[in-house]
This record gives structure tokens, C-alpha cells and sequence, in this order.
């Protein structure tokens, strides 16, 4: 339990001295925001919903990995 208190201290520590890194994080969380959300929503549309029937879906998908 030592060993986790200390790697917490030591990340908890680094984190609250940051200056330019807490800019750098925010913009690294907009970005991970914008691909894993907006681009999904957008460029990525449920191919399961549009091809399989409700309730079908298990075997759609069973019949497209073994042809």
C-alpha cells in the first residue's frame, strides 16, 4: 500500500506544479473529444442498424466472419 501511496504522491505533485502542461492537457482532451465523439458521430454511421434486422443482429454478424 506504501508503493501505490507513493506513485499517487508523485503523479498528484507533478500534475499541481504544472504550468504549460495543463494547457497541453486540455487541448489533448478537446482533441481526443473530437475524434472519439464528433467524428464518430458524423463519419462513422452503425453499420449493424442499417444491415441487420432488430433483433437479427448475432446473426448477421455470424454470417459475415464464417462465409
Amino acid at each position: 500500500m506504501n508503493t501505490i501511496h507513493r506513485i499517487w504522491n508523485f503523479y498528484y505533485d507533478g500534475f499541481r506544479s504544472m504550468t504549460l502542461g495543463r494547457t497541453l492537457w486540455a487541448v489533448i482532451l478537446v482533441k481526443l473529444f473530437i475524434i472519439f465523439v464528433v467524428l464518430k458521430l458524423f463519419f462513422f454511421p452503425d453499420y449493424l442498424k442499417e444491415h441487420a434486422g432488430k433483433g437479427n443482429e448475432a446473426e448477421f454478424v455470424s454470417q459475415k466472419l464464417a462465409p
